[in-house]
């Protein structure tokens, strides 16, 4: 097999096996010149092999297995017998480790100087397989997780703290200029490791006697306890001065935001202090901006949802809402939207608090309410400006609103969130705010309300027998259709850390208004309405969604659950018709 692979030109291979051209060949090895990459993913990244099908190729060819790492449950403790610099430098893993050998999970099994280089570490003999480098990598991030590194880093902080003065805290945190000082890798460790986790929030908290580090991964806390408690101040006051933030003010919130490289990462951290009982709570907001804004298509929406709300924002003028929770994914929904509407022929301007992403062309206003800048007097502000779309970052009030609906009544599109449950009740909520009914039945064109749910994990899923209280829900369904529905739940592994829960989707609920819901909404009608809008025949609910969702396998029912607590008390007979019909996404 040694002498096959000393042998094997990719190229030439794909070349021969008629998988591209000699033409895409030699385009590839000119672009490779530019860019350095394995010619095999410089072919995969211009589009000219897919990925399956080399890879497929190359285990045929020289004879060693292809493993879905997806469904593999891999060794921590072995994959980090191999030093992480190698891993990621020749990107391999150790899958399995037995009398006979290593097997040795690569991305590119023709590399035989990084296998020479590889087998003088791994004194066993080497086994290749081959695998998807997007799912090598990920595994990467998990096996090689900085828990324990933040632990020792830690302690190596509070002794320098014990052996120093207490008064003298600031002076020790504000001289670590040094990369190598326990205050500033104990740092790095921490954001390491909420990027490998992709989590979205760091949350740093001191107890009596402790202190808690808990990383928000796909909406749900994971926790690490520490006992060196005096590491606290160090921490919060380290990042008050990365945030440009007053060190000596511990009796007042403060915020502040702070951008930092990290791992080819571009991350752009929001930060908020508070006073608690036993020091200061910082809580960041970790927004990755190296992946950029998602296109409309990639934020989650079937194909039929992004084909009606593509239409509605491209339409002249009126207001369109995306509600909500916090963390639900409303600016996500937005930014897609604003990206495609970005074009040189339009005008843009938000109001944000924050601004999240930047957008070029786009005039962005950074809300300052302490100085008076906020959304009523920038919205003003904006339509002297002679835009075409404006977006207002969260409508919080009756001014705001009705300035809002009075722009988009006078040609102007104007794109916003609201915190409301669900779409129904976003309508009516701009009226309960004090705006006169005709002006949000005149103004109002649609309303998308939306949810993220924990997707079953892909590599522990198993098949699900729902137990008695949730096949209650389904009490009204006959057994021939509940058979054609397919429940599954994760046992656990390490690729979700044991949670059963990988990644999350999108449940959505877009109500278009029509002239019955505007009527119902001009008379003020909560009743009219709602007959209205659940009348509507593209009009689905959110739970009729997210059991959508549970029915395929994507998502459990105590996800769907967490969506609607009403989701009980419906009547599930007459949901039951529409469960199944929508078009689905490829949730991955």
């Amino acid at each position: 097999m040694s002498e096959t692979r000393k042998r094997l030109r990719l190229g030439d291979l794909l070349v021969a096996h008629q998988l591209i051209t000699q033409e895409q060949l030699e385009q590839a090895l000119k672009e490779q010149k530019n860019t350095g990459r394995k010619l095999g993913r410089q072919l995969i990244d211009m589009g000219f092999v897919e990925e399956n099908s080399l890879l497929t190729l190359l285990s045929e060819q020289l004879d060693i297995p292809f493993v879905e790492l997806k469904h593999f449950r891999f060794d921590r403790e072995l994959i980090q017998t191999l030093p992480e610099s190698m891993a990621r430098r020749y990107r391999v893993m150790l899958l399995r480790e037995d009398s006979d050998g290593v097997l040795l999970g690569m991305s590119d099994p023709t590399d035989i100087f990084g296998l020479d280089d590889l087998q003088k570490v791994i004194t066993k003999p080497i086994k290749p397989a081959v695998v998807r480098e997007s799912e090598l990598l990920d595994i990467l991030d998990i096996a090689y997780s900085h828990a324990s590194a933040i632990a020792d880093l830690a302690g190596q902080l509070d002794e320098e703290l014990e052996s120093g003065d207490a008064v003298n805290l600031a002076d020790i945190v504000t001289e670590a200029t040094d990369s190598d000082a326990p205050v500033v890798k104990l740092l790095q460790k921490i954001f390491e490791e909420a990027i490998s986790t992709k989590a979205s929030d760091i949350h740093i908290e001191p107890d009596e006697n402790e202190l808690r580090i808990r990383l928000r991964i796909d909406g749900v806390l994971v926790e690490q306890v520490m006992n060196e408690k005096r590491i606290s101040a160090a921490l919060v006051v380290r990042l008050k001065l990365m945030s440009n933030l007053d060190i000596s003010e511990k009796r007042r919130p403060q915020d502040g935001r702070f951008n930092l490289k990290l791992k080819a990462h571009n991350i752009d951290v929001r930060l908020s202090t508070m006073p608690v009982q036993y020091g200061e709570s910082v809580v960041m907001r970790v927004l990755d901006q190296t992946s950029g804004i998602r296109p409309l298509k990639d934020v989650g929406m079937s194909p039929a949802y992004v084909k009606r709300f593509r239409s509605i924002i491209n339409r002249p003028h009126g207001l369109v809402l995306v509600t909500g929770p916090t963390g639900s994914g409303k600016t996500t929904t937005l930014y897609g939207a604003l990206s495609e509407l970005n074009t040189p022929e339009k005008k843009i301007i938000t109001a944000e608090d924050p601004v999240e992403y930047r957008l070029p062309r786009v005039s962005q206003v950074q809300i300052h309410e302490k100085i008076g800048l906020d959304f009523g007097s920038v919205l003003k502000a904006s339509l002297r400006q002679d835009p075409d779309i404006i977006l207002v970052g969260e409508i919080r009030d009756a001014e705001s609103a009705e300035i809002a609906l009075r722009a988009a009544m006078t040609g102007h599109l104007v794109l916003s969130t609201l915190h409301t449950n669900d779409a129904v009740t976003s309508a009516l909520r701009l009226v309960d705010m004090g705006v006169d009914a005709f002006l949000v039945a005149s103004s109002l064109r649609a309303v998308m309300a939306q949810r993220l749910v924990r997707k079953v994990c892909s590599s522990c899923a198993e098949p699900y027998d729902l137990n008695d209280h949730e096949r209650h829900l389904f009490r009204k369904i006959d057994s021939a259709r509940m058979r054609s529905f397919t429940f599954r739940k994760g046992s656990g592994c390490p690729h979700c850390f044991n949670t059963g829960y990988r990644g999350r989707v999108g449940v959505f609920e877009l109500l278009e208004i029509d002239a019955a819901m505007a009527d119902a909404l001009r008379e003020n009608s909560v009743k009219d309405f709602n007959a209205a809008a659940h009348a509507h025949p593209l009009y689905r609910p959110l739970n009729v969604a997210a059991l959508d969702f549970a029915t395929q396998g994507v998502t459990t029912i105590e996800e769907v659950m967490k969506v609607s607590a009403q989701v009980e008390d419906e009547s599930l007979a007459e949901l039951a018709a529409t469960l199944n019909t929508s078009e689905t996404v490829d949730h991955g």
